[in-house]
Formats: C-alpha cells, sequence, structure tokens
C-alpha cells in the first residue's frame, strides 16, 4: 500500500527505484539517480533542522530549474516542512513586479525561511523578510546528521499560489493525503508504467510542473527528464529534440507551447517520436486547430495522433481535474454558435459556422463533476452550460489565511471552478471562464474565441492577443482587443483583424489596440492576465498604437 504522505513515497522511491532525473541545459543532459538525489536531500534537509525548521514550518524556495532546487525542495518534505515554490520574473521588465509580488507571497505565507539561488539575493534584501539561506550553505549538511521525520497526512505539504490570471494569487492549501490523492488518480487515468519517461520544460512554480512532472516522479521512481522554461522558449525545437533523444514517452504543455512546438518541427531534422503516448495540452483554453496542425507536423517524425489530447486541472485540484483515455486523441465536439451564446446549450450541429470545443476527459479517480445553473443553483443536465463544481478526494482545503475567499470557493462540499462548461454522458466540455463572458445583447461572447480567431494572422504575435468586454456609450458591453505585433504596418494588421472578428462572430469590435513585443501583463505562469489588460485599457496604460474600428462597424 502507498504511503499517504511525499514523505513516505520518496524514501520508498529512493529505496527501491533505478530510476532518476536527466537536468538538461541547451541538449546536455546530467542525469541523477533519485537515490543519489535523495542522500543530498537528506544532507540539504539536516541544515534545515538545525535551523530549526520541521513539522508546521513553511519554507520558500526561489531559484531556476536545476538541481539544486529540486534537491531544496524534496528536502522540505524530508525536514517535514511545506513547501512555498515561488515564481521567477517572466520578463527583466518586470522585476520591481516581481520583489514587491515575491515580498507579498513570503509575507501572505507566514514563511518561516526562505532557500533562494544566490543570484536572486540581491532582490529579496528587503526589511520584514525571514531569513534566507542560499542553496550553497544548504551543502553544508550531512545526512547522518538528519533525523527522520513523519508528518501527518493531513499536515500541509504544499501551499501553492494561483497563477493570478483572473484575480490576485492565493495560496492554496495541499494536504499531504491531498497531493497523494491527486498523484494516485493521475497515475490510475493515465495509465502510468514502470519504464515511462516524462520530459518537462514547465516551471517548478506552476502546479502542471511541480505535481505533475516534478512531485509524481519523485515520489514514484519514474525517469525524469527536467528542462528550464527559458531552455524552451529561448529555442522551442528543444522540446521535440528531447523527446527524441531520450524516448520521452510523456510530456505537457500550455496551447502556445504546442504552436511554438509546430513551427520548429517544420524546420527540424528528422526526430523519432513514436515512443510518445501522452502528450497534454492544458493550463489555457485548448485550440483544435491548433492541436491538429502539431498532429500533423509531427507524423513524419512518427508520433501516433491518438498521443496528443487535452485535459483540465487547477491548483485547486492539486493538478489533474479531468483525464482522457490515453491514445485517445483530441475529440471535438461543434455546437451551434446562437444556442450556445443566447440560450446556454450545447447543441450539436455539422455546419462550420459552429463552434469547436475540445472534450477534456471525465474526472480522475476520487473526484466528481456537476454542472449548476448560474442564477438558481440547480444540477443542470447534459448539455446544458453552467458552472463547473468538483468535490472529491483531491480538492484543496481552503485558501491560506482567506476566510472572505473560502466562502466564495465553496458550495457545501462542492468546490465552485468559476468555470462555464457542459457534460456529455460524463464527458467535460469547457466553454470560458463566468467573469470573462462579454455579453451584447443577450449573447454570450466567449473571448477566447475572439483571441483565437485572430491569432493566427500575419503581424500578430501567437499567444499574445486578449479580448474583454467594456462598457460602451450606449449601456452595454462591447469587445476590446489588445494584441502585440512586430509588423510595420500595424494599420493594416488591425484592419484586418477588426474583418476577422466580424467573419467569426458577426459583432465589430469597438477598438483594438496593438502594442510592441512583451507589453502585455502574464502571470508567472505565463498566462496573459486579462483583467489587468481591462484595467490598464480603461485607465489609458497601452500608449503606443492604436487604431479605432469604427471605420468598417456595420
Amino acid at each position: 500500500m502507498l504511503a499517504p504522505t511525499l514523505t513516505g513515497r520518496i524514501h520508498h522511491a529512493a529505496a527501491h527505484s533505478p530510476a532518476g532525473v536527466t537536468f538538461i541545459s541547451g541538449d546536455v543532459g546530467t542525469r541523477v539517480s533519485w537515490s543519489d538525489l535523495y542522500t543530498d536531500a537528506l544532507g540539504y534537509a539536516a541544515v534545515l533542522q538545525q535551523r530549526g525548521i520541521g513539522p508546521g514550518s513553511h519554507v520558500a524556495i526561489l531559484g531556476p530549474t536545476t538541481r539544486p532546487l529540486v534537491t531544496a525542495i524534496e528536502a522540505v518534505w524530508l525536514a517535514g516542512a511545506t513547501t512555498v515554490v515561488l515564481p521567477l520574473p517572466m520578463r527583466l521588465a518586470s522585476i520591481d513586479e516581481f520583489v514587491e509580488q515575491t515580498r507579498q507571497r513570503i509575507q501572505h505565507a507566514d514563511v518561516a525561511l526562505l532557500l533562494i539561488d544566490a543570484e536572486f539575493v540581491p532582490f529579496v534584501s528587503l526589511a520584514g523578510m525571514p531569513p534566507v539561506l542560499t542553496f550553497g550553505e544548504l551543502t553544508a549538511g550531512e545526512a547522518t546528521s538528519f533525523v527522520v521525520v513523519e508528518p501527518s497526512a493531513d499536515s500541509l505539504a504544499v501551499l501553492q499560489f494561483t497563477s493570478g490570471s483572473t484575480a490576485e494569487p492565493k495560496g492554496v492549501m495541499l494536504p499531504h493525503r491531498t497531493v497523494c490523492a491527486n498523484l494516485d488518480a493521475i497515475a490510475t487515468a493515465a495509465e502510468l508504467v514502470a519504464d515511462e519517461v516524462m520530459v518537462s520544460w514547465l516551471p517548478l512554480y506552476h502546479d502542471m510542473g511541480l505535481v505533475g512532472f516534478l512531485i509524481l516522479p519523485m515520489s514514484s521512481g519514474v525517469e525524469l527528464v527536467l528542462g528550464a522554461p527559458q531552455e524552451f522558449l529561448g529555442d522551442p525545437a528543444r522540446w521535440m529534440r528531447w523527446m527524441s533523444t531520450y524516448r520521452g514517452t510523456a510530456t505537457a504543455g500550455p496551447n502556445f507551447a504546442w504552436v511554438l512546438a509546430t513551427r520548429a518541427l517544420a524546420r527540424s531534422e528528422t526526430l523519432d517520436l513514436s515512443p510518445m503516448r501522452i502528450a497534454l495540452n492544458g493550463a489555457e483554453p485548448v485550440d483544435c486547430a491548433a492541436v491538429q496542425r502539431f498532429v500533423d507536423a509531427a507524423a513524419p517524425h512518427g508520433l501516433r495522433p491518438g498521443a496528443v489530447y487535452p485535459a483540465f486541472g487547477m491548483a485547486e485540484l492539486v493538478i489533474a481535474g479531468t483525464f482522457a483515455e490515453p491514445l485517445r486523441g483530441l475529440r471535438v465536439d461543434r455546437v451551434d454558435r446562437d444556442a450556445l451564446e443566447l440560450e446556454r446549450r450545447a447543441v450539436p450541429c455539422e455546419s462550420a459556422a459552429g463552434r469547436e470545443l475540445a472534450f477534456l476527459g471525465r474526472a480522475v479517480p476520487g473526484l466528481e463533476l456537476r454542472i449548476v445553473d448560474l442564477q438558481s443553483g440547480e444540477v443542470r443536465a447534459d448539455r446544458e452550460v453552467g458552472e463547473l463544481q468538483i468535490r472529491g478526494s483531491s480538492v484543496t482545503t481552503g485558501y491560506y489565511k482567506r476566510p472572505e475567499a473560502n466562502y466564495e470557493l465553496f458550495d457545501g462540499e462542492w468546490l465552485r471552478t468559476g468555470d462555464l462548461a457542459y457534460l456529455v454522458d460524463g464527458e467535460m466540455v469547457m466553454c470560458g471562464r463566468i467573469k470573462d463572458v462579454i455579453i451584447i445583447g443577450g449573447r454570450n461572447i466567449f473571448p477566447e474565441e475572439v483571441e483565437r480567431a485572430v491569432g493566427d494572422l500575419d503581424g500578430v504575435r501567437a499567444g499574445n492577443v486578449v479580448a474583454f468586454g467594456v462598457d460602451s456609450a450606449r449601456g452595454k458591453e462591447a469587445i476590446v482587443i489588445v494584441a502585440e505585433t512586430n509588423s510595420d504596418e500595424p494599420h493594416d494588421v488591425a484592419r484586418h483583424m477588426a474583418q476577422r472578428v466580424i467573419e467569426t462572430i458577426g459583432l465589430p469590435p469597438k477598438d483594438i489596440v496593438l502594442v510592441g513585443s512583451g507589453t502585455l501583463p502574464k502571470t508567472s505562469s505565463g498566462k496573459l492576465q486579462r483583467s489587468l489588460c481591462r484595467t490598464l485599457y480603461s485607465t489609458n496604460k497601452f500608449a503606443d498604437l492604436r487604431w479605432q474600428s469604427h471605420a468598417i462597424r456595420r
């Protein structure tokens, strides 16, 4: 029987598994067995114990994806404490914001000690901060001086901050029992096998990277190939090269990453992607067409088309919420646009004008799904759209020290996700975030559809488009689009965008604002911050290039 704590599972994996983790720098990998990394982590943990860290302590960890970072994360659990893995800055221009958000997270999480890569020490030398210990100072510990600690299954293992794409980041409380329940659910749903080779470049401060592609292989003794986000973003071709070189069987990424990988494959030498059987598209809205383009581009490299499919997860569920059967591939539900927007019903249709939405699979073991009406709270039938709610063994116990947010988070024992969705024979289909829906003339316009419609136009930076609603002079919402461009003809780009929006949803945007690369605000995990974009727009903070769409308004 598997242990109910991460600590117990890490002990077991280190003692019984020959697998390990390969740390990638560029295309050079350095492998260390989980057993050897465990020995190093015991030394780190001994130093933590000497500093008074143990059960009940919250330890923040800040640094790039390296062996010391991973060792420090494991060491905190071995010491019986709680990990708080902090985000790195997305852009150099956001250093001030990074410093302030780091300070707020540390203070909000009641951090007793900050473990940090030495290069980041100057950024956190602030009054009121907890004691700081660099990764280099942790290496002085001796495994022989470590005192074994076994935390309670109900004690807090992870304090995971939400991405903050729609609201202020909040600390999600994840006890050992809850994390282990979700790990077991993933292993069952993904049909995880002993000789799995997981490959990831996902940030370890985000739930998909931390839980799905570090804690899972670390605690189950599965082979892992681990690169840093900047390694992939600097050269997107590396991701699939790693999959080929190490014969990766499982990987994951947000939708924009698959778009970049598709482009890279078009210029790539021949690879061997035939071992890949789990290629998850998650963490942001799924573009069905983009998934198919990747499948087509990867087919000459041996990819099995069924390997790529979307899933649903969120930090409040540890990570995994729904999963499809491995190798089933993408399944699309084409529904009548009018019924969806006016009646909130997902009526199947054959018309090319219908909206295509991805099936995201069924609830993972231990979870249940339901859809409730936004006004009455009554449970809705199949193909009726409402709020997705979830209950079960891997649901968070709440947000840390946020009673007002916890009141809104739960409907009895059910977690309110804030997502609009519907069910079809137990499978979930996501429509969009409730707070992001733009209501015009009784129609529910989903901003993701607008963003997708213009995101592939020439001159528009893929994955860097935000649509949102604003109040208009007529007393109803109107559509605004803010997009990054590198074109020398911004007016032409804007005209094409406006025309594409009209063709897609039958309505013109009120305003299109084109800005330079790196301008749009993003969360620590790379998600665009739609609500912050709306605020910046309403306060006239986007001052680069602006084009009003009234010239072709109908």
